[in-house]
């Protein structure tokens, strides 16, 4: 029920675009008749495509995706149903930005729905983390280049889909928008975060958590099944082209929580257990 009434939210946003929307494409990984009438009753050109397996975020992007490049889009906008943009100009303005700044991909800056004066998930630069809008950027400036958040607002063409590809289906959820975020900075398109329009979805920071005084972060999922997507998906993402060089960084900030934070030797080798899992790509589900 909470999840139909988010939809509904967002769909009423969307269809207020003063750019409009040309089509939309709602993946439905339950397949519920509530959420086929919803988009039935949005007031848009729409396409609902019930799945009677749950392909998880990344499947779910995936297939939607791929549908809405073979009806012809030239752009693809791409969003969850747990949050929406801020108000009817957001596609305008990150279409101007992408014309402006010559970008395949743009996304909006996502802020936290109940304070938008934060962001809904940090974001690390270098050791440094930025938890308010206002630490994104200085004064006149409109565009964060080679940063995105991808899945919350964020803004394809059709030419960079066919350059990076579409989500993994075999990650399920947690960690695809990162494995898609590294082949858009390998392939050398041009893409960035628009300063002057925003995103509200719900806050994720809690599962940052700090160590060495807030001069490093990790992550700690209070739930298990996100623990094992997150940590599994995590250890394939390291093994790759561009994420290598992240390894000593990884090793010094989960042991340090694991020992010194939490002193859990056992949750350390939990986690050393579900990254060698991804590394070596046995990717089973829970």
């Amino acid at each position: 029920m909470h999840r139909r009434e988010l939809l509904t939210e967002s769909l009423r946003v969307l269809a207020a675009q003063s750019r409009p929307v040309d089509h939309l494409v709602v993946v439905d990984n339950g397949a519920q008749p509530e959420v086929r009438a919803v988009v039935e009753q949005c007031g848009l050109p729409a396409t609902y495509l019930p799945s009677q397996r749950n392909l998880g975020g990344a499947g779910g992007f995936a297939l939607g995706m791929l549908h809405a490049l073979s009806l012809g889009a030239d752009w693809l906008w791409l969003a969850d149903d747990d949050g929406r943009p801020e108000g009817p100009e957001v596609l305008a303005t990150l279409l101007a930005c992408a014309e402006r700044h010559s970008l395949v991909a743009v996304s909006p800056v996502v802020v936290d729905i109940a304070d938008p004066s934060r962001l809904a998930f940090p974001l690390r630069r270098g050791v440094q983390w930025r938890r308010l809008r206002s630490e994104l950027g200085d004064d006149g400036e409109d565009l964060l280049p080679g940063i995105a958040s991808l899945f919350n607002g964020a803004l394809f063409s059709a030419d960079c889909v066919d350059t990076v590809g579409v989500p993994d289906h075999r990650l399920f959820f947690r960690g695809d928008e990162v494995e898609v975020h590294r082949r858009l900075v390998r392939s050398g398109v041009r893409f960035g975060t628009c300063l002057q329009t925003t995103y509200l979805h719900p806050n994720g920071s809690d599962e940052f958590r700090p160590i060495l005084g807030g001069r490093l972060h990790t992550q700690y999922p209070d739930d298990d099944v996100k623990r094992f997507y997150t940590y599994r998906n995590r250890g394939y993402l390291m093994a790759q082209p561009g994420m290598r060089r992240l390894l000593p960084q990884e090793w010094l900030r989960f042991g340090w929580y694991f020992l010194v934070n939490r002193r859990d030797p056992a949750g350390l080798r939990e986690w050393f257990r579900l990254r060698t899992l991804g590394r070596k790509e046995r990717f089973t589900r829970l």
